[in-house]
């Protein structure tokens, strides 16, 4: 590698005007393997870095298409009901499953900004004054909701407030729930929730909560220290593998550092009901909104959401703890739940995942705040071959385009400026 970077800046800089010589020019055919001969960084990235030179035969590169949901009613997208933050996707008893958040409240929720405002009849966040909820389907498609799986606690215990964004573990016959627990209105305060977890011998339940903390939000100082969002358990080595994001970095009402950095971190325990053990490499993703993520190969594969330097990438971990970048894809689905069968198989290799379901959030805006489920399809396989999932170079209207236009801010600056 250093006899590569010192050829490449010789070249750069004239002293070796020989290597342009016919043997030493890159070829035609682009060489699946990586050439010997002397490359740019860029050119030697393109090898390094991803599972293959060229996006249609990268297997962590695919398309996302999406299905309007069959069964699922909103309130005609008034505000009041609210579906998102899935978990995976399993099948059991002939039939998929997934448990999601659910907020069916007679007022639309007052926003973050206005948390002081909120009741316990009004939502301050879209995700307050939620249950976790659960629904089956015969395709994937067309889904029956199926009633409340873990509902809000009595008062003051963990989760009273809202249960949310719960995923799935099943581990030796039994299932588990893992999700988060509000005991205040979002928005209030920095100080976030915990995880706590419900337990059940069948998928239809009934859940029995724990009432513990199981995943706890880090030290004072630390980067976990006020969240401990979005668990995400998967089994590997005979022990859960617990993913999860954390915000931070953010100092409320000022101007510097209003906004939150979002990373992710990963917990290990050999007991689903814990004590789970922080990695001490935390945070093992650096970017991210929600975790979604599968076993694949050796090693598992994570989509890497909206926020950070790296989103709108998949990325791949051999050893499940240092990522690098595998692709870089569009329009990527939000609080992705996959579909992954060998997900709690203590799998040695990882076959990928075709579908799963993911959330819109505001569909009609921020006036009728809500967030509406959807079915997502890919080709992130090693048993599927679908070249309408590997096109590039997509194209978007002028209409689409001009959504994401000036702000009226940023055009009364512009006219300024043209005084």
């Amino acid at each position: 590698m250093k006899k590569q970077l010192l050829l490449s800046t010789l070249i750069s800089l004239g002293c070796f005007s020989a290597f342009a010589g016919e043997n030493e020019v890159f070829p035609y055919d682009l060489p699946k393997q990586k050439p010997s001969q002397p490359l740019s960084t860029a050119v030697a990235r393109n090898y390094d870095n991803y599972l293959s030179p060229k996006q249609e035969l990268n297997e962590l590169y695919s398309l996302f298409k999406y299905t309007e949901l069959k069964g699922f009613d909103y309130n005609g997208g008034d505000g009041t009901i609210s579906r998102r933050d899935p978990s995976k996707v399993i099948k059991e008893n002939g039939k998929y499953y997934i448990w999601y958040t659910k907020r069916h409240t007679q007022e639309k929720p007052v926003g973050l900004s206005n948390a002081h405002k909120a009741t316990d009849k009004i939502p301050s966040a879209d995700w307050d004054l939620a249950d976790v909820w659960y629904a089956t389907s015969k395709d994937g498609f067309t889904w029956q909701e199926q009633g409340v799986a873990v509902p809000r606690p009595p008062k003051p215990t963990i989760g009273w407030r809202s249960v949310a964004t719960p995923d799935i573990l099943k581990f030796k016959g039994k299932y588990y729930l893992y999700y988060q627990g509000f005991s205040e209105p979002s928005g209030l305060t920095d100080n976030d929730c915990p995880v706590i977890m419900s337990v059940a011998d069948s998928p239809d339940g009934p859940w029995i909560a724990t009432n513990k903390i199981v995943v706890p939000n880090g030290k004072k100082g630390e980067w976990d220290q006020n969240a401990v969002h979005d668990p995400h358990p998967i089994v590997h080595d005979g022990k859960i593998y617990l993913y999860y994001k954390s915000d931070f970095d953010r100092i409320r009402g000022s101007k510097d550092r209003p906004h939150a950095s979002r990373m992710q971190g990963l917990a290990i325990a050999e007991n689903p009901l814990g004590p789970f053990k922080k990695h001490p490499l935390n945070p093992v993703l650096n970017s991210g909104h929600e975790t979604s993520l599968f076993p694949f190969k050796e090693g598992v594969a994570a989509l890497v959401i909206r926020d950070g330097n790296e989103r709108s990438t998949i990325q791949y971990a051999k050893d499940w703890v240092n990522f690098e970048i595998a692709s870089v894809v569009e329009l990527m689905p939000n609080a992705a739940g996959f579909y992954a069968p060998d997900v709690f198989t203590d799998t040695k290799y990882g076959r990928g995942v075709t579908w799963g379901i993911s959330h819109f959030t505001q569909p009609s805006g921020w006036e009728n705040n809500h967030s509406i489920l959807t079915r997502f399809d890919t080709d992130l396989s090693l048993d599927l071959h679908d070249p309408e999932m590997k096109k590039h170079n997509n194209k978007y209207s002028p209409e689409l385009h001009y959504s994401f236009g000036l702000s009226a801010k940023q055009k009364q600056r512009i006219a300024e400026q043209n005084k």
